[in-house]
């Protein structure tokens, strides 16, 4: 049942007083924010939430679309904002030439297209991945892009190279996708090939190595085949006690490290590998997607401890229609996630018990966000659903675009913007098309 709404924005108090934790909690956790942009994979907190206001439910091509902008390369990178600069990356020559792009917010009018590195071996990747699908991050004053082990790069907002970091060897045999964050003074990678694994902390400033964490706990992996341990997951940075952590899902295991010295603090193993999907906190409680055996994939709701986590710290775990690549989404009592198949759930995120689950169609590669209540699935063929972030299933509105996407929308500027395999859109209330 399609209920589209005329003005959405009048949100019930619980969605606004969620919103208002949510600030406070970025705040507190020390993950580098700015305030109404969108500077990095899943956002200002890393978990898919907006506050903005006027974000439309519906459009197609040519209604609300105040920009279409054609994007140079291939990628699946997705957009990132910071003032008035768009930033993504992409790939040429197969590979062998790996960019940095940047499109005017306001205008869509393509700034700078910047050859970032020329590797010679550009290395396999799966049929549903590429060259550029890591997401940049920003910090207001310079870009950080990433292409797995073909390197790290930083960018002036002006286009100009700053440095790059090419030192560390790992194979992706299916292609790189995790993402860089940014904490503090230090740009942090997650390196999880088939032959090495590890976490690294550079200077962002110089790309300098500040610590480097070696993987633990892939004993049971490495009995099974080199594919065993290798990862995708970007991390997630939490503050606990006052303390930060970096929560990462790993091959066989999540794992919580120091951000001073990178040293493990909790870690909690899973059978399976591949993990794709970005945790989520909030209740006192890691969501964490890992696996039961290999391409079966699991939530799990941990609380964070020290050392290996007791059984008791394992809250729930629910194996039901569990994506591999898109992140769940956390909205106060309700964790919703969709199958890469384009099944949507929603489960109670104090007990996992399941509330509704239904099938929206298409295959689904983005993460959903949630703006104000409402809860954004993009799938690859693009169509947007748009449903009610509550405990029963309410579609606001279906929107079709043209195209194949894959990358995770981002949110600024009171509009939506969505990267297809050719264009980047800019959606918003009574925007007029201009190709």
């Amino acid at each position: 049942m399609i209920s589209p709404i005329a003005n959405y924005d009048q949100v019930p108090v619980r969605f606004l007083s969620f919103h208002l934790c949510l600030t406070y909690l970025a705040i507190l956790s020390g993950v580098d924010c700015l305030r109404g942009d969108w500077p990095q994979f899943r956002g200002p907190d890393g978990q898919g939430h907006s506050d903005q206001t006027g974000i439309p439910i519906q459009w197609k091509e040519g209604e609300n679309i105040t920009w279409k902008t054609a994007v140079p390369g291939q990628g699946w990178s997705s957009p990132v904002i910071a003032g008035n600069q768009v930033w993504m990356t992409s790939a040429e020559a197969e590979g062998k030439s790996l960019r940095a792009i940047c499109i005017d917010k306001r205008s869509g009018k393509l700034l700078h297209n910047v050859e970032v590195l020329t590797p010679e071996d550009a290395g396999p990747h799966h049929r549903l991945n590429g060259y550029a699908s890591p997401t940049p991050v920003l910090d207001g004053e310079r870009v950080y892009v990433h292409f797995g082990p073909r390197g790290t790069a930083c960018l002036s907002t002006a286009g100009r190279i700053l440095w790059k970091n090419t030192e560390f060897k790992y194979n992706v045999i299916q292609g790189g996708a995790s993402s860089p964050i940014l904490h503090g003074d230090m740009l942090i990678l997650t390196c999880d090939g088939i032959d090495n694994q590890f976490i690294v902390a550079l200077d962002k400033l110089t790309g300098k190595i500040k610590w480097k964490q070696p993987r633990a706990h892939l004993e049971a992996a490495a009995k099974k085949q080199p594919i065993a341990k290798m990862a995708y997951s970007t991390p997630l940075i939490q503050r606990i006690n006052g303390v930060p952590q970096l929560v990462c899902s790993g091959a066989d295991h999540v794992a919580a490290y120091d951000l001073t010295t990178g040293a493990e603090i909790w870690w909690m193993p899973y059978d399976g590998f591949s993990i794709v999907g970005r945790p989520s906190y909030g209740n006192g409680l890691f969501y964490v997607v890992g696996s039961i055996r290999q391409d079966h994939f699991c939530v799990y709701a941990v609380r964070p401890g020290k050392g290996r986590l007791r059984d008791d710290q394992v809250v729930w775990q629910r194996s039901i229609s569990i994506p591999h690549v898109p992140s769940p989404i956390l909205v106060g009592r309700e964790l919703f996630v969709v199958h890469d198949g384009g099944v949507a759930s929603c489960v109670d995120a104090l007990t996992g018990k399941e509330h509704w689950r239904e099938r929206l169609g298409g295959n689904h590669d983005s993460s959903p966000v949630e703006i104000r209540g409402r809860i954004y699935f993009c799938n690859r063929e693009g169509k947007t659903t748009i449903a009610a972030a509550s405990d029963k299933f309410e579609v606001l509105a279906i929107n079709q675009l043209k195209g194949t996407f894959k990358a995770s929308p981002a949110i600024a500027d009171g509009a939506l913007f969505l990267r297809s395999d050719t264009h980047l859109y800019r959606i918003e209330k009574s925007g007029n098309q201009s190709l």
